[in-house]
C-alpha cells in the first residue's frame, strides 16, 4: 500500500483531518491542504503526510498549488469543503453571505478539481467531493438550512457537469455524504463519530476505484437519490 497516494483538500480539522488520519493509518502517502499553517499541528504528527497551504476561494492559490504538485500522481483526490452559511429566516441574508456560501461549497471545489484532475492515476484514480445527503432535492430534513441544502445540490449538479466534460475514459467521481457526524458543523447530537464516517469513506473510495462515472453515495456505499 506504500505506493498509494491521496490529496485531501481541507484537512485541518473534522472530517478532513479524520480522512488524513485514516489514510495515514492505512499506509498511504498523504498530501493535505490547510488554509493556514497554524492549522497543521494535528497533521504533522501523522506518518507520511505532506502539508500544503491553500485557501481555495483564491484562484491564484489554486494555481500555485497545482504548480507545486506538478508531476505527482494521486490515486485519490478528495475535495473537502463546506460552510453552513445563514440558517433560519432568509429575509436578512445578504448578497455577501450567499456569495461566500456558494463560492465555498460549490464553485471553488470545481475550480480545484479542474486544476488537479489531470493528476489522477489513469484507470483507477478517484475524484471525490464532500457533499451531503441534504444536497438531495428530495431531502425533507434541515428545513432551517435551506441555503446550505441548495449549495450542496449546486455542488452535485456542477460535479455532474464536470464529469461529463472529462475525456474518456472518465475516472470514478464520487459525491459523498459522510453521514450526520459529530463535528463542529454536525454538532454533538449527530448520529456517528468521525472515525466511523471516515473509515467508511476510505472503504468506499477503494471499492469504487476503476468503476468510472459520477455517483452520489454515503459512507456505507448506499446510492442516494439526486
Amino acid at each position: 500500500m506504500a505506493n498509494k497516494t491521496v490529496l485531501i483538500i481541507g484537512a485541518s480539522r473534522g472530517l478532513g483531518l479524520g480522512l488524513a488520519q485514516r489514510f495515514s493509518e492505512a499506509g498511504w502517502a498523504v498530501t493535505a491542504t490547510v488554509r493556514s499553517p497554524n492549522g497543521a499541528e494535528a497533521l504533522q504528527v501523522l506518518n507520511s503526510v505532506s502539508v500544503e497551504s491553500l485557501d481555495m476561494n483564491h484562484p491564484e492559490q489554486i494555481s500555485g498549488l497545482a504548480q507545486r504538485l506538478a508531476g505527482q500522481t494521486f490515486d485519490v483526490i478528495f475535495i473537502n469543503a463546506g460552510i453552513m452559511g445563514p440558517v433560519g429566516d432568509l429575509a436578512p441574508v445578504t448578497e455577501t453571505q450567499v456569495g461566500e456560501l456558494f463560492m465555498t461549497n460549490a464553485l471553488s471545489p470545481i475550480r480545484v478539481a479542474k486544476a488537479l484532475v489531470g493528476q489522477l492515476r489513469p484507470a483507477t484514480g478517484v475524484l471525490a467531493f464532500m457533499s451531503s445527503g441534504l444536497g438531495s432535492v428530495q431531502s425533507p430534513d434541515a428545513i432551517e438550512a435551506a441555503l446550505y441544502k441548495a449549495s450542496k445540490a449546486a455542488l452535485n449538479s456542477m460535479v455532474n457537469t464536470l464529469t461529463l466534460q472529462l475525456p474518456e475514459p472518465r475516472p470514478t467521481v464520487l459525491s459523498m455524504h459522510p453521514g450526520w457526524v459529530k463535528t463542529d458543523m454536525g454538532g454533538e447530537n449527530a448520529e456517528i463519530d468521525v472515525l466511523t464516517s471516515t473509515s467508511g469513506m476510505l472503504a468506499q473510495l477503494q471499492a469504487w476505484a476503476g468503476k468510472g462515472g459520477h455517483h452520489f453515495i454515503n459512507y456505507r456505499g448506499d446510492v442516494l437519490p439526486w
